[in-house]
């Protein structure tokens, strides 16, 4: 039994005692008041909507509530962090390794890291830009003829099919994936693609920095211990040896940052690619779980409305129509919106004229 029923339980049988034992003595004038407390008591027990989940939601609300005032108000502590520390790996990069990258590169090898660095920070950067400025899409609030599953009880509006409500944004958003504290801003329907770019870019951009740079951090972190060492005896030489030691440190701050991003980012990253590739977002993956072992009891099969297959998923996410597409609006920073408008999902149509792509 519930921990809420259980208790409603017993304090109903220690009323009904209590009422049997006194019921002689008590005056009649108190009978009515004690039979309402009973009455509002047995409403409380038979509710179906007063259940341990209910109970504990109301114990964890002001949890919840300092949780998204402090989500709230770090937002742009968590932006910064992000421009910082990525500012910061780029000006090494720039200052300390690419001097060595022009002088001991051949002309073809330096054309690669030129090419393919300022590539990777120019779309990191883009997306972003647009993950942070973008709006992830709200459901209208006017009365119209979009049809929706539920009813926000927050808002007070109708909820259309894959929106949910973000208690930090205190609005719905269209198709939520979850709100992100290093964007300041919820992953929506129409930000969605911009989020994901961002990651699967920067974890390629710290994949680079961490394996091409995996030899200067050796020969980086063998040459701190021996100069520490060696400036006990050569005081005279300390502004010198100052300067290398924070080439040095530069070098060793940017392979374990990189490296350590690069392992969580792209863990994240290939979440992603998985809900992706699943046409689901991250809370969709709870609730169709939840709806599948439900129907697997009934000895049914439950499968995903939203999916149109793995290949026309990832279309269908990064606006794929064409060929071309698969470079000017992947591989390179483009603006253009989803498909859809977020409150619909009806695109079978479009399945079809996808598959040859």
């Amino acid at each position: 039994m519930r921990p809420c029923s259980t208790v409603m339980h017993l304090l109903l049988r220690c009323m009904r005692g209590c009422g049997r034992h006194s019921r002689s003595r008590m005056p009649r004038r108190l009978r009515q008041p004690m039979s309402y407390i009973k009455l509002i008591f047995k409403s409380l027990y038979f509710n179906s909507l007063t259940n341990s989940e209910v109970v504990l939601d109301c114990i964890l609300e002001p949890v919840f509530w300092m949780v998204e005032v402090i989500t709230r108000w770090f937002g742009m502590v968590f932006v910064f962090l992000v421009v910082a520390l990525t500012s910061s790996v780029v000006f090494i990069a720039y200052v300390c390794l690419l001097p060595l990258v022009l002088q001991t590169y051949s002309l073809g090898w330096m054309m690669w890291h030129i090419c393919y660095g300022n590539w990777i920070l120019v779309m990191i950067v883009f997306h972003y830009y647009k993950a942070t400025n973008t709006p992830p899409g709200y459901p209208p609030k006017m009365k119209n003829e979009v049809p929706f599953v539920s009813f926000c009880k927050k808002c007070v509006i109708p909820k259309p099919a894959r929106s949910h409500h973000c208690g930090i944004c205190k609005t719905c958003i269209l198709k939520m994936d979850h709100h992100c504290p290093w964007l300041n801003n919820c992953v929506g329907h129409y930000n969605h693609r911009y989020f994901f770019s961002f990651c699967l870019f920067l974890t390629l951009g710290c994949m680079y920095c961490s394996i091409s740079g995996r030899n200067l951090f050796i020969d980086a972190y063998n040459a701190i211990d021996v100069r520490l060492c060696f400036l006990k005896h050569l005081l005279f030489c300390l502004c010198t040896f100052q300067f290398n030691r924070m080439f040095h440190k530069s070098v060793i701050y940017m392979w374990v940052l990189t490296s350590t991003v690069s392992v969580a980012l792209g863990a994240l990253t290939l979440w992603h690619a998985v809900l992706i590739t699943r046409g689901e977002t991250s809370i969709e993956r709870h609730i169709n779980n939840k709806e599948a072992k439900r129907l697997a009891k009934r000895g049914k099969v439950y499968r995903n409305p939203f999916s149109y297959g793995k290949l026309n998923n990832w279309k269908v996410f990064f606006g794929v129509e064409k060929r071309s597409h698969w470079l000017t609006r992947v591989l390179l920073p483009s603006g253009h919106t989803p498909y859809g408008d977020g409150l619909t999902w009806d695109i079978y149509p479009l399945k079809k004229d996808m598959l040859p792509v």
